[in-house]
């Protein structure tokens, strides 16, 4: 019973020793017992610093892409009206065909603009018949004029007769060159090569001059692009043309609605000459070349436009940006370790899966890019750098298998 009080009152003692000087009395000497307490405690608060993948934020000459939707517009679209009126007797194509310019597509009945043909003709030679003799009559009056044989009057009478039938001469060309246009009409032609669309009017129809639309035709190669461009790129591209004279040389992409890659090349052709006041945008036509046929006007058409010079551009990985509510936000790290909350605009993708930073982040920032959900603003951490290309985390070294004893 007297061992165990004098047990406990030592263990009483040695707690309130430690309590009030934080020494801890170790077998060893007197060294040792000055040694704080504390300090074994600290080795485990040093360790406690999260390893996370961080990455530098690159900088890189880019070309500025802007993106845009539009469809595709034939160079030239014309509308095949009849221009002379009658009976259409044949159809020389078939729905969808290339046609050359000069090419015929209608056949009207010829049989009435022929006959009106051949009567100017024929009025047109009565015509010349008179004014050959008027012409003789006049030079005999010139002459007896001249022996005072014929008074003034008569001379004048038979000059204004020959000039009559010199200008109903000319009446009778025109009248033939008009007759011989309506018969050429009869055989409407392909105004333009490119393709035809179905006929309208059919065999047997009439059909009146100037009304109705036949069939329609539209040009091949090259073709237009119409795209709608928003205020701020039309401000960049309008720099672009008339600041160095270089808008030819602006890079246009496109690709159709199964295309992934933007293969096509153009130009732009020309812009609108003001902006839509609803919109706020402006109407943009770029040209491409149409080789293999494919681009047929109406097809919807995505179009990416460049600069014509590269500019110096910050780019991160997608993985490393994180949203909160309507913010994009990276997490960046300072000179001592830690982490600070780090809001950012962002700008386009570029080819090779790179975002591009307008704003927030400078060349040579070093952000976290993986683990960012167990990542919060002012936590140190401890760096393990990865390239920001790929995010590949560096290799863990092989871990040494623990050696079995010898068996027995």
């Amino acid at each position: 019973m007297l061992k165990g009080v004098v047990i406990f009152t030592a263990a009483a003692s040695l707690g309130a020793y430690m309590v009030f000087t934080g020494k801890l009395p170790l077998p060893g000497g007197p060294a040792q017992m000055q040694q704080p307490a504390i300090a074994v405690a600290a080795a485990p608060d040093a360790a406690q610093a999260m390893p996370a993948s961080v990455a530098v934020a690159l900088s890189r000459e880019i070309t500025e892409w802007s993106e845009f939707s539009g469809r595709l517009r034939a160079a030239e679209d014309v509308q095949i009206r009849p221009r002379v009126s009658g009976t259409v007797d044949a159809v020389h194509f078939s729905e969808g065909d290339l046609v050359k310019q000069g090419q015929t597509l209608f056949t009207i009945d010829t049989r009435p603009y022929k006959a009106l043909y051949d009567q100017a003709a024929a009025a047109l030679k009565g015509a010349e018949a008179r004014a050959e003799l008027t012409r003789s009559d006049l030079d005999r009056a010139e002459k007896l004029l001249a022996e005072k044989a014929v008074s003034q009057r008569e001379f004048d009478e038979k000059k204004n007769a020959w000039l009559e039938a010199d200008a109903a001469v000319a009446a009778g060309k025109a009248a033939v060159d008009l007759a011989a246009l309506d018969l050429e009409y009869a055989e409407v032609r392909a105004p333009i090569d490119g393709r035809v669309g179905r006929p309208d009017i059919t065999v047997g129809n009439t059909v009146q001059a100037g009304q109705g639309v036949l069939t329609t035709l539209q040009s091949i190669d090259p073709v237009y692009a119409d795209f709608e461009m928003d205020e701020r790129a039309y401000l960049r591209v309008l720099k672009a043309v008339r600041g160095d004279g270089r808008g030819g040389d602006m890079p246009v992409l496109m690709a159709l609605a199964d295309e992934t890659e933007l293969t096509r090349e153009g130009r732009i052709r020309s812009f609108d000459n003001q902006l839509s006041g609803d919109s706020g945008t402006l109407r943009v036509r770029a040209e491409f070349k149409n080789v293999d046929g494919l681009l047929t006007p109406g097809l919807f058409a995505r179009i990416r436009l460049g600069s014509p010079e590269k500019s110096a551009a910050v780019l991160v990985n997608d993985k490393a940006i994180n949203t909160d509510q309507t913010r994009r936000f990276v997490y960046a790290l300072d000179d001592t370790g830690t982490v600070g909350y780090r809001p950012v605009t962002l700008g386009k993708l570029t080819e090779d899966g790179l975002r591009v930073i307008t704003e927030g982040l400078a060349a040579g920032d070093k952000i976290v890019v993986n683990g960012l959900m167990r990542i919060q603003p002012g936590m140190k951490i401890q760096p393990m750098m990865v390239p920001m290309e790929t995010l590949q985390s560096p290799e863990a070294p092989p871990q040494e298998q623990p050696q079995q004893p010898p068996q027995q």
